[in-house]
């Protein structure tokens, strides 16, 4: 039987995320970009350049995401990824929705790309185009199908809400068709602004699942889908009151990375002008406080203090004013490897 193991958070290693322009050719209905708080503009690859080699030291310990946007737009990707192979990042990651634009997997190798990471919302075409776009359903699995065939190892995100839900279960037969390794099932709203968007369908309403359909769905699934052999991530979310709270804002590395010069350390601020750090003239700079560092000090009896702020809605309450459970860290993961 496969069961989800906690995945602790890492202090011997670090995450870069790094998002290199925020121009995307899809309008997903739960992006969390927001271009007033993290910049319009496409990095040249001189900063590009500049900011990967901040982080260069220990960077054999660094795991290196590339996002967007859609960062296969970026004309200068391929020069990006040899300049991070060049300094030795652990690993590097090209996030992307499939649409591999200037020919991508033509222009590098696998040896330059530990993974390809596609984004499908839903099992069949109808329920993904009608999230992701038209025509996205067909040409991501075209890219997934590509990548695996010249020799790329590909993961898929699954971002879970109110709309695709139910298909999650027949996710299983096409992660195994399309030669996926690793499932990663995100959940809406924990970051941006889709917590509070309205479905499209009055029958959907909020997006965003509650604590009850995630934990009686999600690892219930998870453990299925890995039983099949391919290896499932997905968010804690939630924690019983007697649970251990632990901010990654505190113990771990991570970094956020936006057009516009910010650093966040923690996903959920990443709406708001709160981010620790800055980039200045290549160098990376503390930002002014007070800023999203100070919060992480904050201890609460509802867990992450960033969530009772941002997103008070995900919290419920008993009638001594007592809080029924805490919302864990957005970083800490469940991971259910094939038995």
């Amino acid at each position: 039987m496969t069961l989800p193991q906690t995945v602790a958070f890492s202090r011997n290693s670090a995450n870069v995320f790094f998002h290199i322009l925020t121009q995307c050719n899809l309008k997903c209905r739960h992006c969390y970009i927001n271009p007033q708080q993290h910049g319009q503009n496409t990095l040249p690859l001189s900063s590009i350049v500049g900011w990967l080699e901040a982080f260069s030291q220990n960077s054999q310990t660094k795991n290196l995401i590339f996002l967007g946007g859609e960062p296969t737009l970026h004309p200068d990707l391929p020069a990006a990824i040899r300049h991070a192979r060049r300094l030795g990042f652990g690993s590097i990651t090209v996030d992307t929705n499939g649409y591999l634009f200037h020919d991508i997997l033509d222009k590098i190798d696998p040896g330059e790309v530990d993974v390809f990471s596609f984004s499908l919302d839903g099992a069949t075409r109808a329920t993904n185009d009608r999230i992701r776009g038209d025509g996205s359903f067909d040409t991501c699995v075209a890219g997934i199908r590509k990548a695996v065939a010249k020799g790329f190892d590909t993961s898929l995100i699954y971002t879970a809400s109110r709309a695709n839900l139910k298909e999650l279960e027949e996710m299983a037969p096409l992660l195994m068709n399309l030669g996926i390794g690793r499932f990663f099932i995100q959940i809406i709203g924990l970051r941006g602004r889709s917590a509070c968007q309205e479905s499209e369908t009055a029958s959907e309403g909020i997006l965003q699942i509650d604590r009850r359909q995630w934990l009686d769905t999600v690892p219930r699934i998870a453990r299925r889908i890995a039983e099949s052999g391919i290896t499932v991530s997905y968010p804690k979310v939630f924690l019983n009151p007697d649970e251990e709270f632990e901010c990654a804002g505190r113990v771990a590395d991570n970094y956020f990375i936006f057009p516009n010069g910010r650093v966040y350390r923690c996903p959920l601020c990443e709406d708001y002008p709160i981010h620790s750090l800055d980039f200045k003239e290549n160098q990376l700079v503390p930002a002014a406080r007070l800023n999203e560092s100070d919060f992480f000090q904050l201890n609460i009896p509802e867990g992450c203090v960033m969530n009772k702020l941002i997103q008070p809605q995900n919290l419920s309450y008993r009638k001594d004013g007592t809080a029924e459970y805490k919302i864990a860290c957005c970083l800490l993961k469940e991971e259910v490897k094939p038995a």
